[in-house]
């Protein structure tokens, strides 16, 4: 009798969850499982394959026989995100954090579950990351740094030492977050949203939107 193998998603087969799909493919063909036991994940209700994987809808992924599920929510939108994972969970579906191969975790790094770590990130020393952690190509998280759960950094962020970001916190594609100081971090606050391209070099609040350089709250039209 065949014993019933593990079953592997990304939930997600827009723009996010075709990047993450080859390292989850990666991941999988590590473990000597076969491709089929991959698939996307979409409610769309959309059916086929996407980029050589098959496509299901959740309730589908969930009556497919499986001796085990594991998933990596492949959604940009934190809080869609954290739908998902509470979702999963109470369905008994375990968080999956999906890595690439040539992205570097140095001394002392901590990451919650569910963490989807892009090409060419680096996460350096002395770091602590929550759950569902989004690194984007090219980010890096340099030293001392402590991150929330549900954070997104698009692509090219830069994070630099002793930085605080709370949860949900979205970081936009090629910004840069001026270091903190020992016992002193800079803030990104809760539900933050910090432009593409932007310069902060002070504590943004909770909530917040801020672009430019210096980055500074987003006006809206009147």
């Amino acid at each position: 009798m065949t014993q019933t193998q593990p079953l592997f998603a990304v939930y997600g087969a827009s723009g996010c969850g075709r990047g993450i799909m080859p390292l989850a493919r990666a991941s999988v063909l590590a473990r000597d499982i076969p491709l089929d036991r991959l698939v996307f994940i979409d409610d769309s209700g959309a059916a086929g394959t996407v980029n050589g994987q098959a496509l299901l809808g959740y309730e589908q992924f969930l009556r497919m026989p499986a001796s085990d599920r594991h998933v990596v929510i492949a959604i940009a939108n934190s809080r869609v995100r954290e739908k998902l994972a509470l979702r999963t969970a109470a369905d008994g579906v375990l968080p999956w954090t999906v890595t690439a191969q040539n992205a570097v975790v140095m001394d002392d790094v901590v990451i919650g579950e569910g963490a989807a770590i892009s090409p060419f990130v680096t996460i350096t020393s002395n770091i602590r990351i929550g759950r569902h952690f989004h690194a984007n190509l090219y980010s890096y998280v340099e030293h001392d740094c402590e991150i929330g759960d549900f954070v997104t950094f698009a692509p090219g962020v830069k994070c630099n030492g002793n930085i605080r970001i709370e949860d949900h916190a979205y970081i936009g594609a090629g910004a840069m977050l001026r270091q903190g100081q020992p016992g002193k971090p800079l803030v990104i606050g809760r539900g933050a949203t910090v432009g593409m391209g932007a310069v902060v070099t002070r504590d943004v609040p909770a909530g917040m939107t801020v672009v430019g350089n210096p980055a500074r709250p987003l006006k809206k039209p009147t």
